[in-house]
């Protein structure tokens, strides 16, 4: 070898090392009216990337829901995960009707200012869309860009009566092969999975208990429901009108929790919303497959111009 050569060599600068940001769980101390309680979340993507989404789930599920979406958005975003108290790895709540939207939004705006960014954009499924869309309603809110996934203003009787008919249940299952079973049957409205989704919804939606698994949630979530029996329809209309910062909403085309004429009110005021509709699924999309994914990244990523554009259905 030459010393030209050599020298060369000696100095080429060496290639950038590629950084893989795995997921990362943290816990955040939030206060609610009767002290302290921690919220766990999972983390994706730089954590020093100040473009934070925030992924919110649905009444009974958990943040692992978002693996696969978070993990697709993750070298836009610092994708942030949080487990709603009472579920997943958060605390459960001493008093039970203290699970209330209030104290749900409060946490939220405790875990932004924890990651230390003035704006978020917000995919919320069920539950964490209306979490989104009460914190997007707000003056001065921090949320720029908003995903309804399977939810909007208004929740009738009909459905909450449903609601409040499961949740709080729990079941015990001797192996995870009976609960995903079980996940599978109460779960078809999700719409088509893999064996592989099925069995990481299963994974993620346990905790294990002196005879085998249960899910891993508080059974108190039932609580308020069982002290209200005379259920009326939920409207957030007046919060929905609020919203300034483009929306998203994202309906299953057999759902029961999202009336069709209500999607479609959602188009005509307030933010005017940008209109989805996944043929073949019910409540709500689990937000796993490409097509579902593709819809949420051009929203986030894209411009304003498609706000109140016509409905339409995905292929």
């Amino acid at each position: 070898m030459s010393i030209s050569e050599f020298l060369r060599r000696l100095f080429k600068p060496a290639a950038p090392a590629r950084v893989d940001f795995g997921m990362r769980e943290h816990v955040v101390q939030c206060m609610g009216p009767r002290g302290l309680h921690r919220m766990a979340y999972t983390e994706w993507g730089d954590p020093d990337n100040q473009k934070v989404l925030i992924c919110a789930h649905g009444l009974t599920r958990n943040a692992r829901d978002f693996d696969v979406l978070a993990q697709a958005l993750s070298s836009d975003y610092r994708v942030v995960c949080p487990d709603v108290v009472g579920r997943g790895r958060s605390d459960w709540l001493r008093v039970k009707t203290d699970y209330t939207f209030p104290l749900y939004v409060s946490d939220m705006i405790t875990l932004i200012a924890r990651l230390g960014v003035q704006r978020v954009d917000w995919v919320g499924t069920s539950m964490g869309g209306l979490i989104g869309m009460l914190l997007a309603g707000q003056p001065q809110t921090p949320v720029r860009r908003l995903v309804l996934n399977d939810v909007g203003p208004l929740i009738t009787a009909e459905s909450m009566r449903r609601i409040g008919s499961y949740i709080g249940q729990t079941p015990v299952f001797p192996t995870l092969d009976a609960a995903q079973s079980y996940l599978r049957e109460i779960g078809a409205s999700f719409g088509p999975l893999t064996d592989e989704q099925w069995q990481h919804l299963t994974r993620h939606s346990m905790r294990s208990v002196e005879k085998g698994y249960t899910f891993i949630y508080d059974p108190g979530l039932g609580d308020p429901f069982r002290m209200f029996p005379i259920m009326l329809n939920v409207e957030t209309w007046d919060a929905f009108d609020r919203i300034e910062h483009p929306v998203l909403a994202i309906r299953g085309a057999e759902s029961d929790l999202l009336k069709r004429d209500t999607w479609l009110e959602m188009g005509k005021r307030g933010p005017k919303a940008e209109l989805v509709e996944f043929p073949g699924i019910g409540h709500a999309p689990m937000l796993m497959s490409e097509d579902q994914i593709a819809v949420i990244r051009n929203f986030l990523l894209g411009s304003d111009e498609g706000a109140g554009s016509k409905p339409r259905q995905a292929s």
